[in-house]
């Protein structure tokens, strides 16, 4: 799965205040700060405690942002760089896992030398020291933790693995291809898409999230991403022979799942996707959908390449872009 392209622009560091350039915009009744720092493209995010963990793909670090917001960085420095189709590969996710932490490493970049760390699942312990769980995967994009077990979405093999603290792991799913109305693609290549038939695309799992005992996987759609083509489907987190359950379709790119403390689904769209400029500056969104009605909303609006969602409390969410950009969105009303 590459749904992420390099984004590298000059170091250095700004706080923006919302409204201050022609960027994301919030819903009514909500406002949005985002910090900026060029030449970052954040991915993962998660929370321990009061502070807030993030990757950056473009650097290989894991930072810590406390309450002064300052970024510290932890860890050793993970192998990163652009991959065979100039999408920026490294530490995906990092999540909090008993007195360790625990990192999805995406594989190895382009002109790299093999290590030990590519596609793999890594713990680093509080000292910094690292230590490789698991390197049976093909591209580890996303994880969760429940019960000391890990959840590990491998978006190249189209899979959901369980994997245990001593490495051993399972395949839970492995999705069929999605399939799309050639209609769609007929404009792209008249020869190839005839109209009125079907043309099947990889599903590309990648957001996962946990809730009531079931695991929410969002389903980006492969090439060409086409509008309306992604989804969300749940499955049993304790079955071995689980069949999905579609949960939501029509998405476009979808990229992260998650739940607010209301229970309300929250979908991150990566965007529209354009076969010359590629995905579309300004088309990823923030989706919430009512829990009882299905009516989706949309909270966040001109996102570029947004990576991840998280929700932080009753209030508060997060979402980063690979463009350097953490936005916080807090419900001024509360809940």
């Amino acid at each position: 799965m590459r749904p992420l392209r390099a984004l590298m622009i000059a170091a250095g560091l700004l706080l923006l205040a919302a409204g201050a350039s022609a960027e994301p915009t919030a819903a009514p009744g909500y406002k949005l700060e985002t910090f900026h720092m060029p030449g970052a493209a954040f991915a993962g995010l998660s929370r321990d405690g009061e502070d807030l963990l993030l990757s950056d793909l473009a650097s290989g670090r894991l930072y810590r942002r406390g309450a002064d917001a300052k970024l510290v960085p932890f860890g050793p420095v993970f192998p990163h760089g652009p991959d065979v189709m100039g999408d920026p590969t490294g530490p995906y996710r990092v999540v909090r896992s008993g007195d360790a932490y625990v990192v999805a490493q995406g594989w190895r970049p382009v002109d790299a030398d093999d290590t030990k760390f590519d596609h793999a699942l890594v713990t680093v312990d509080t000292d910094g020291q690292a230590r490789i769980i698991s390197s049976d995967f093909w591209n580890p994009f996303d994880l969760i933790v429940s019960g000391g077990t890990y959840y590990v979405i491998d978006s190249a093999r189209n899979s959901v693995e369980r994997v245990r603290a001593d490495g051993r792991r399972n395949t839970l799913m492995t999705f069929g291809r999605l399939a799309a109305a050639a209609t769609a693609l007929h404009s792209l290549s008249p020869t190839e898409f005839k109209e009125g038939g079907t043309y099947d695309v990889d599903a590309v799992p990648t957001g996962i999230a946990l809730r009531d005992g079931r695991l929410y996987v969002a389903l980006f759609g492969g090439f060409p991403f086409l509008a309306g083509g992604g989804k969300v489907v749940s499955l049993p987190q304790a079955s071995d022979a689980p069949k999905p359950q579609l949960e939501v379709e029509g998405l476009n790119a979808p990229v992260g799942v998650a739940f607010d403390t209301d229970g309300d689904m929250l979908i991150l769209e990566h965007g529209t996707f354009d076969q010359k400029e590629g995905f579309q500056k300004g088309s990823g969104r923030l989706l919430k959908l009512d829990k009882a009605t299905g009516d989706r909303k949309i909270i966040l609006a001109g996102l570029t390449r947004p990576v991840s969602v998280l929700v932080w409390d009753e209030r508060r969410i997060i979402v980063s872009e690979l463009g350097g950009s953490l936005h916080f969105l807090t419900h001024e009303t509360g809940r």
